[in-house]
């Protein structure tokens, strides 16, 4: 174009203004009974808590699942981030038994259809836990990177979370280490 005059067709259509793809951070968290022990779950909130604050200055999308009681359950489902996730961590509360491995086939599922619909979304994973589980045999395939922040704390440590992030093709860090 020359002085914003159309020289040839092509210059008549739309082009659409692209940024880069659009992120889904999904966030699984275990808020089962043991992560009442030694404050685990309330450091996790400040750990939370920045991380919704960092979504929201990026624009990504929220995907926020928790796994306590019986089952899973959903809080958001890949809305923006918004500062009304400051509430919902403030009432969470631990307890039950530990679902996660039913959160992340159901994550791993949600993932999967979400990845069909929206192909350019670059999807982000965060596993917050503290790896008490019975077994972790028969681990899920998320296909999706991501991060197992392990907050178990106090003097005996059976130190799980470190083979189910193996097993989960994560990366494994340490509440204490960030």
């Amino acid at each position: 174009m020359l002085g914003g005059r159309p020289q040839c067709r092509a210059d008549l259509l739309f082009h659409l203004r692209s940024r880069s793809a659009a992120e889904l951070w999904l966030v699984i968290v275990d808020a089962s009974a043991s992560t009442r022990r030694h404050r685990a779950l309330t450091d996790a909130k400040g750990l939370l808590a920045q991380l919704f604050d960092d979504a929201y200055r990026q624009r990504a999308r929220m995907a926020l699942l928790t796994a306590s009681g019986a089952s899973p359950k959903w809080q958001v489902q890949g809305l923006k981030a918004a500062k009304g996730l400051a509430g919902w961590l403030e009432q969470l509360g631990a307890g039950g038994g530990t679902p996660l491995l039913a959160a992340l086939a159901e994550a791993g599922e949600w993932l999967a259809a979400r990845r069909k619909r929206y192909p350019v979304e670059q999807q982000k994973l965060l596993v917050v836990t503290d790896g008490r589980l019975k077994a972790i045999d028969a681990l899920p395939r998320l296909d999706c990177p991501g991060v197992l922040v392990d907050i178990e704390r106090g003097p005996i440590r059976l130190g799980r979370a470190e083979a189910l992030a193996m097993g989960l093709q994560l990366e494994y860090r340490h509440i204490d280490g960030l």
